[in-house]
């Protein structure tokens, strides 16, 4: 059977007349059959779909068009609404926490040729010292504004992933004094990296980065002040940075997860999720305003009465306002003068005390109950808010502090799965960031002769994947938080009896460092020792066992 369409069908199916004329046949005399879409979600002709075609577009040419206001409206929101502040502060608590550490582990293999774990130890002891006295100094030396210690870089650079999608910070060399390293990071807004308008045909220069022909970046150009700042010449001014220097030495930072191939630019991902926020936000007001309403008022009185018969009892409806005004005083003053008369002499309209109101005919009166008027904390809201902890990587019970519907094994997997949230986007954002810095130190560190625990020969950092093998590490961020502790620490004990874990993993997992823990329980044992005191329960039955 042959299928023959008009115009307007083949237009319905995408197909045109000369495409219908030479492809209707295979070549070998035989018809080709018209089949529909291979995929429901393609159809074209399913009337839940049939409206819905989204445009196909490079994926810098969906984002870079939106970003800007993107970017306006999750800033905004994040500034003024209390559940995405908060929010994004704990994604922050759960990544980086108090205090970011590495945890230094350079590769002996590599730069020997062999197994060396003895200068390893060397190694991490004295790097991680040296490198962790700069980082946290109160003196903010990471910092080229000085007002943030790495901890607080890290932290800062998290939020504004969260709020952006992306961090942008450049490398500077200071030789104020008395600074004994010169790396330092500026941190930059990322709404000043844009296209100068001389490139604006460049098709090499997108999002205010320019890139090779493989998609890698080159140059970055940055406006010296925030396009807003509309009083500052420097804001129509931009200042291109090279991404390395020629020996390659970073310059610029700029980590975002990459969705998409061909993508500049980094958004973030609260926008799936703005309208939901927003309308989250209204409800709550709307409520609160209800119950504020509600709560103004001891008492209502309600009327039956229409509105047109009233004014109509009251002399028509062709009354002024002021008219309407007085005919009401004189009706109601007419009203209570003849209950006054009646009250007086009757004794009982009273209840215990408390006097029973008398009413025009055709009302009633009304208490209200303080607080009442709108379902705070109802479903339609928790709906809104899962919405909101989804779009942030966190749990509904983090986000709303609600755990009154939570139990010790639901909290559990809650917790669970927001920590494998929170990893991977500190692997993906917070430890890149921080190992880039700790590697631009290491590498002045090294050139500067500040490391004793390098040995005479050693193969160059700049050579092959030499650089990769000194400055490998691992960051130790938040804790990961315990339900229960007994449950959890005699799970993690049974983990490393039986092989499945280590002291290192463990600790990490409460944000603490476990050679140093280590060496703090070697000098606690040893005082106790001196003291006498003795180190667990089981001591005193050791101890008579020796005497024995």
């Amino acid at each position: 059977m042959s299928a023959i369409f008009d115009s307007e069908s083949a237009e319905l199916l995408g197909l045109s007349v000369k495409a219908m004329a030479s492809d209707a046949y295979d070549g070998a005399g035989d018809e080709l059959a018209i089949a529909g879409e291979a995929y429901d979600g393609a159809s074209r002709f399913s009337k839940e779909l049939a409206s819905y075609s989204p445009a196909v577009r490079s994926a810098d040419a969906d984002m870079l068009p939106a970003k800007q206001m993107a970017d306006a409206r999750t800033r905004d929101t994040t500034r003024n609404d209390a559940y995405v502040a908060g929010g994004a502060t704990l994604r922050k608590d759960n990544i980086v926490g108090s205090y970011f550490m590495p945890n230094v582990k350079p590769v002996s293999t590599v730069l020997f040729g062999k197994e060396d774990s003895k200068w390893e130890d060397e190694f991490q002891e004295e790097v991680e010292e040296k490198f962790g006295l700069w980082a946290e100094s109160l003196d903010n030396w990471p910092d080229a504004a000085r007002q943030n210690t790495l901890t607080g870089l890290v932290r800062m650079f998290v939020d504004t992933h969260t709020v952006y999608g992306e961090g942008l910070a450049s490398v500077e060399w200071l030789r104020d004094q008395p600074r004994m390293f010169s790396t330092a990071i500026q941190m930059i807004d990322t709404d000043r990296l844009s296209t100068p308008p001389e490139f604006m045909g460049d098709p090499m220069v997108r999002g205010g980065i320019r890139r090779n022909q493989y998609g890698a970046p080159q140059t970055y150009y940055i406006r010296k002040a925030h396009p807003s700042d509309w009083m500052s010449p420097d804001s129509y001014t931009w200042k291109p940075v090279d991404i390395r220097k020629p020996w390659g030495r970073l310059q610029m930072i700029h980590i975002f997860e990459q969705l998409r191939p061909d993508q500049s630019r980094g958004i973030s991902a609260m926008v799936a999720a703005l309208s939901e926020m927003k309308m989250t936000k209204n409800f709550r007001q709307m409520v609160l305003q209800q119950a504020v309403m509600y709560a103004s008022y001891a008492a209502t009185i309600e009327s039956e009465l229409p509105t047109e018969a009233i004014f109509a009892q009251l002399g028509g409806t062709d009354m002024t306002p002021e008219t309407i005004q007085a005919a009401l005083n004189g009706y109601m003053g007419g009203h209570y003068a003849t209950l006054e008369q009646f009250m007086a002499g009757a004794k009982n309209l009273h209840v215990n005390g408390l006097k029973i109101p008398h009413l025009p005919p055709g009302t009633k009166f009304k208490m209200q109950a303080p607080g009442q008027g709108g379902p705070l904390g109802s479903e339609f809201e928790q709906s809104l808010l899962r919405h909101i902890a989804a779009a942030l990587g966190v749990s509904y019970e983090q986000l709303s502090k609600d755990y009154s519907k939570t139990n010790y094994s639901s909290a559990r997997a809650a917790m669970t799965e927001t920590y494998k949230a929170m990893l991977s986007i500190k692997r993906m954002v917070a430890d890149r960031f921080a190992s880039s810095i700790y590697t631009l130190w290491l590498e002045e560190a090294l050139n500067k002769g500040e490391i004793t625990s390098i040995r005479r020969n050693m193969p160059s950092f700049y050579e092959k994947q030499f650089k990769d093998a000194y400055t490998a590490c691992d960051w130790v961020g938040a804790s990961r938080g315990q339900v229960d502790e007994l449950k959890e620490t005699q799970a993690a004990i049974l983990r490393i009896n039986n092989g499945l874990s280590d002291l290192e993993t463990e600790n990490a997992r409460l944000g603490a460092d476990w050679r140093k823990r280590m060496r703090q329980m070697k000098r606690e044992m040893e005082w106790k020792d001196f003291y006498k005191i003795l180190q667990n329960p089981t001591d005193s039955t050791n101890q008579q066992k020796k005497a024995a």
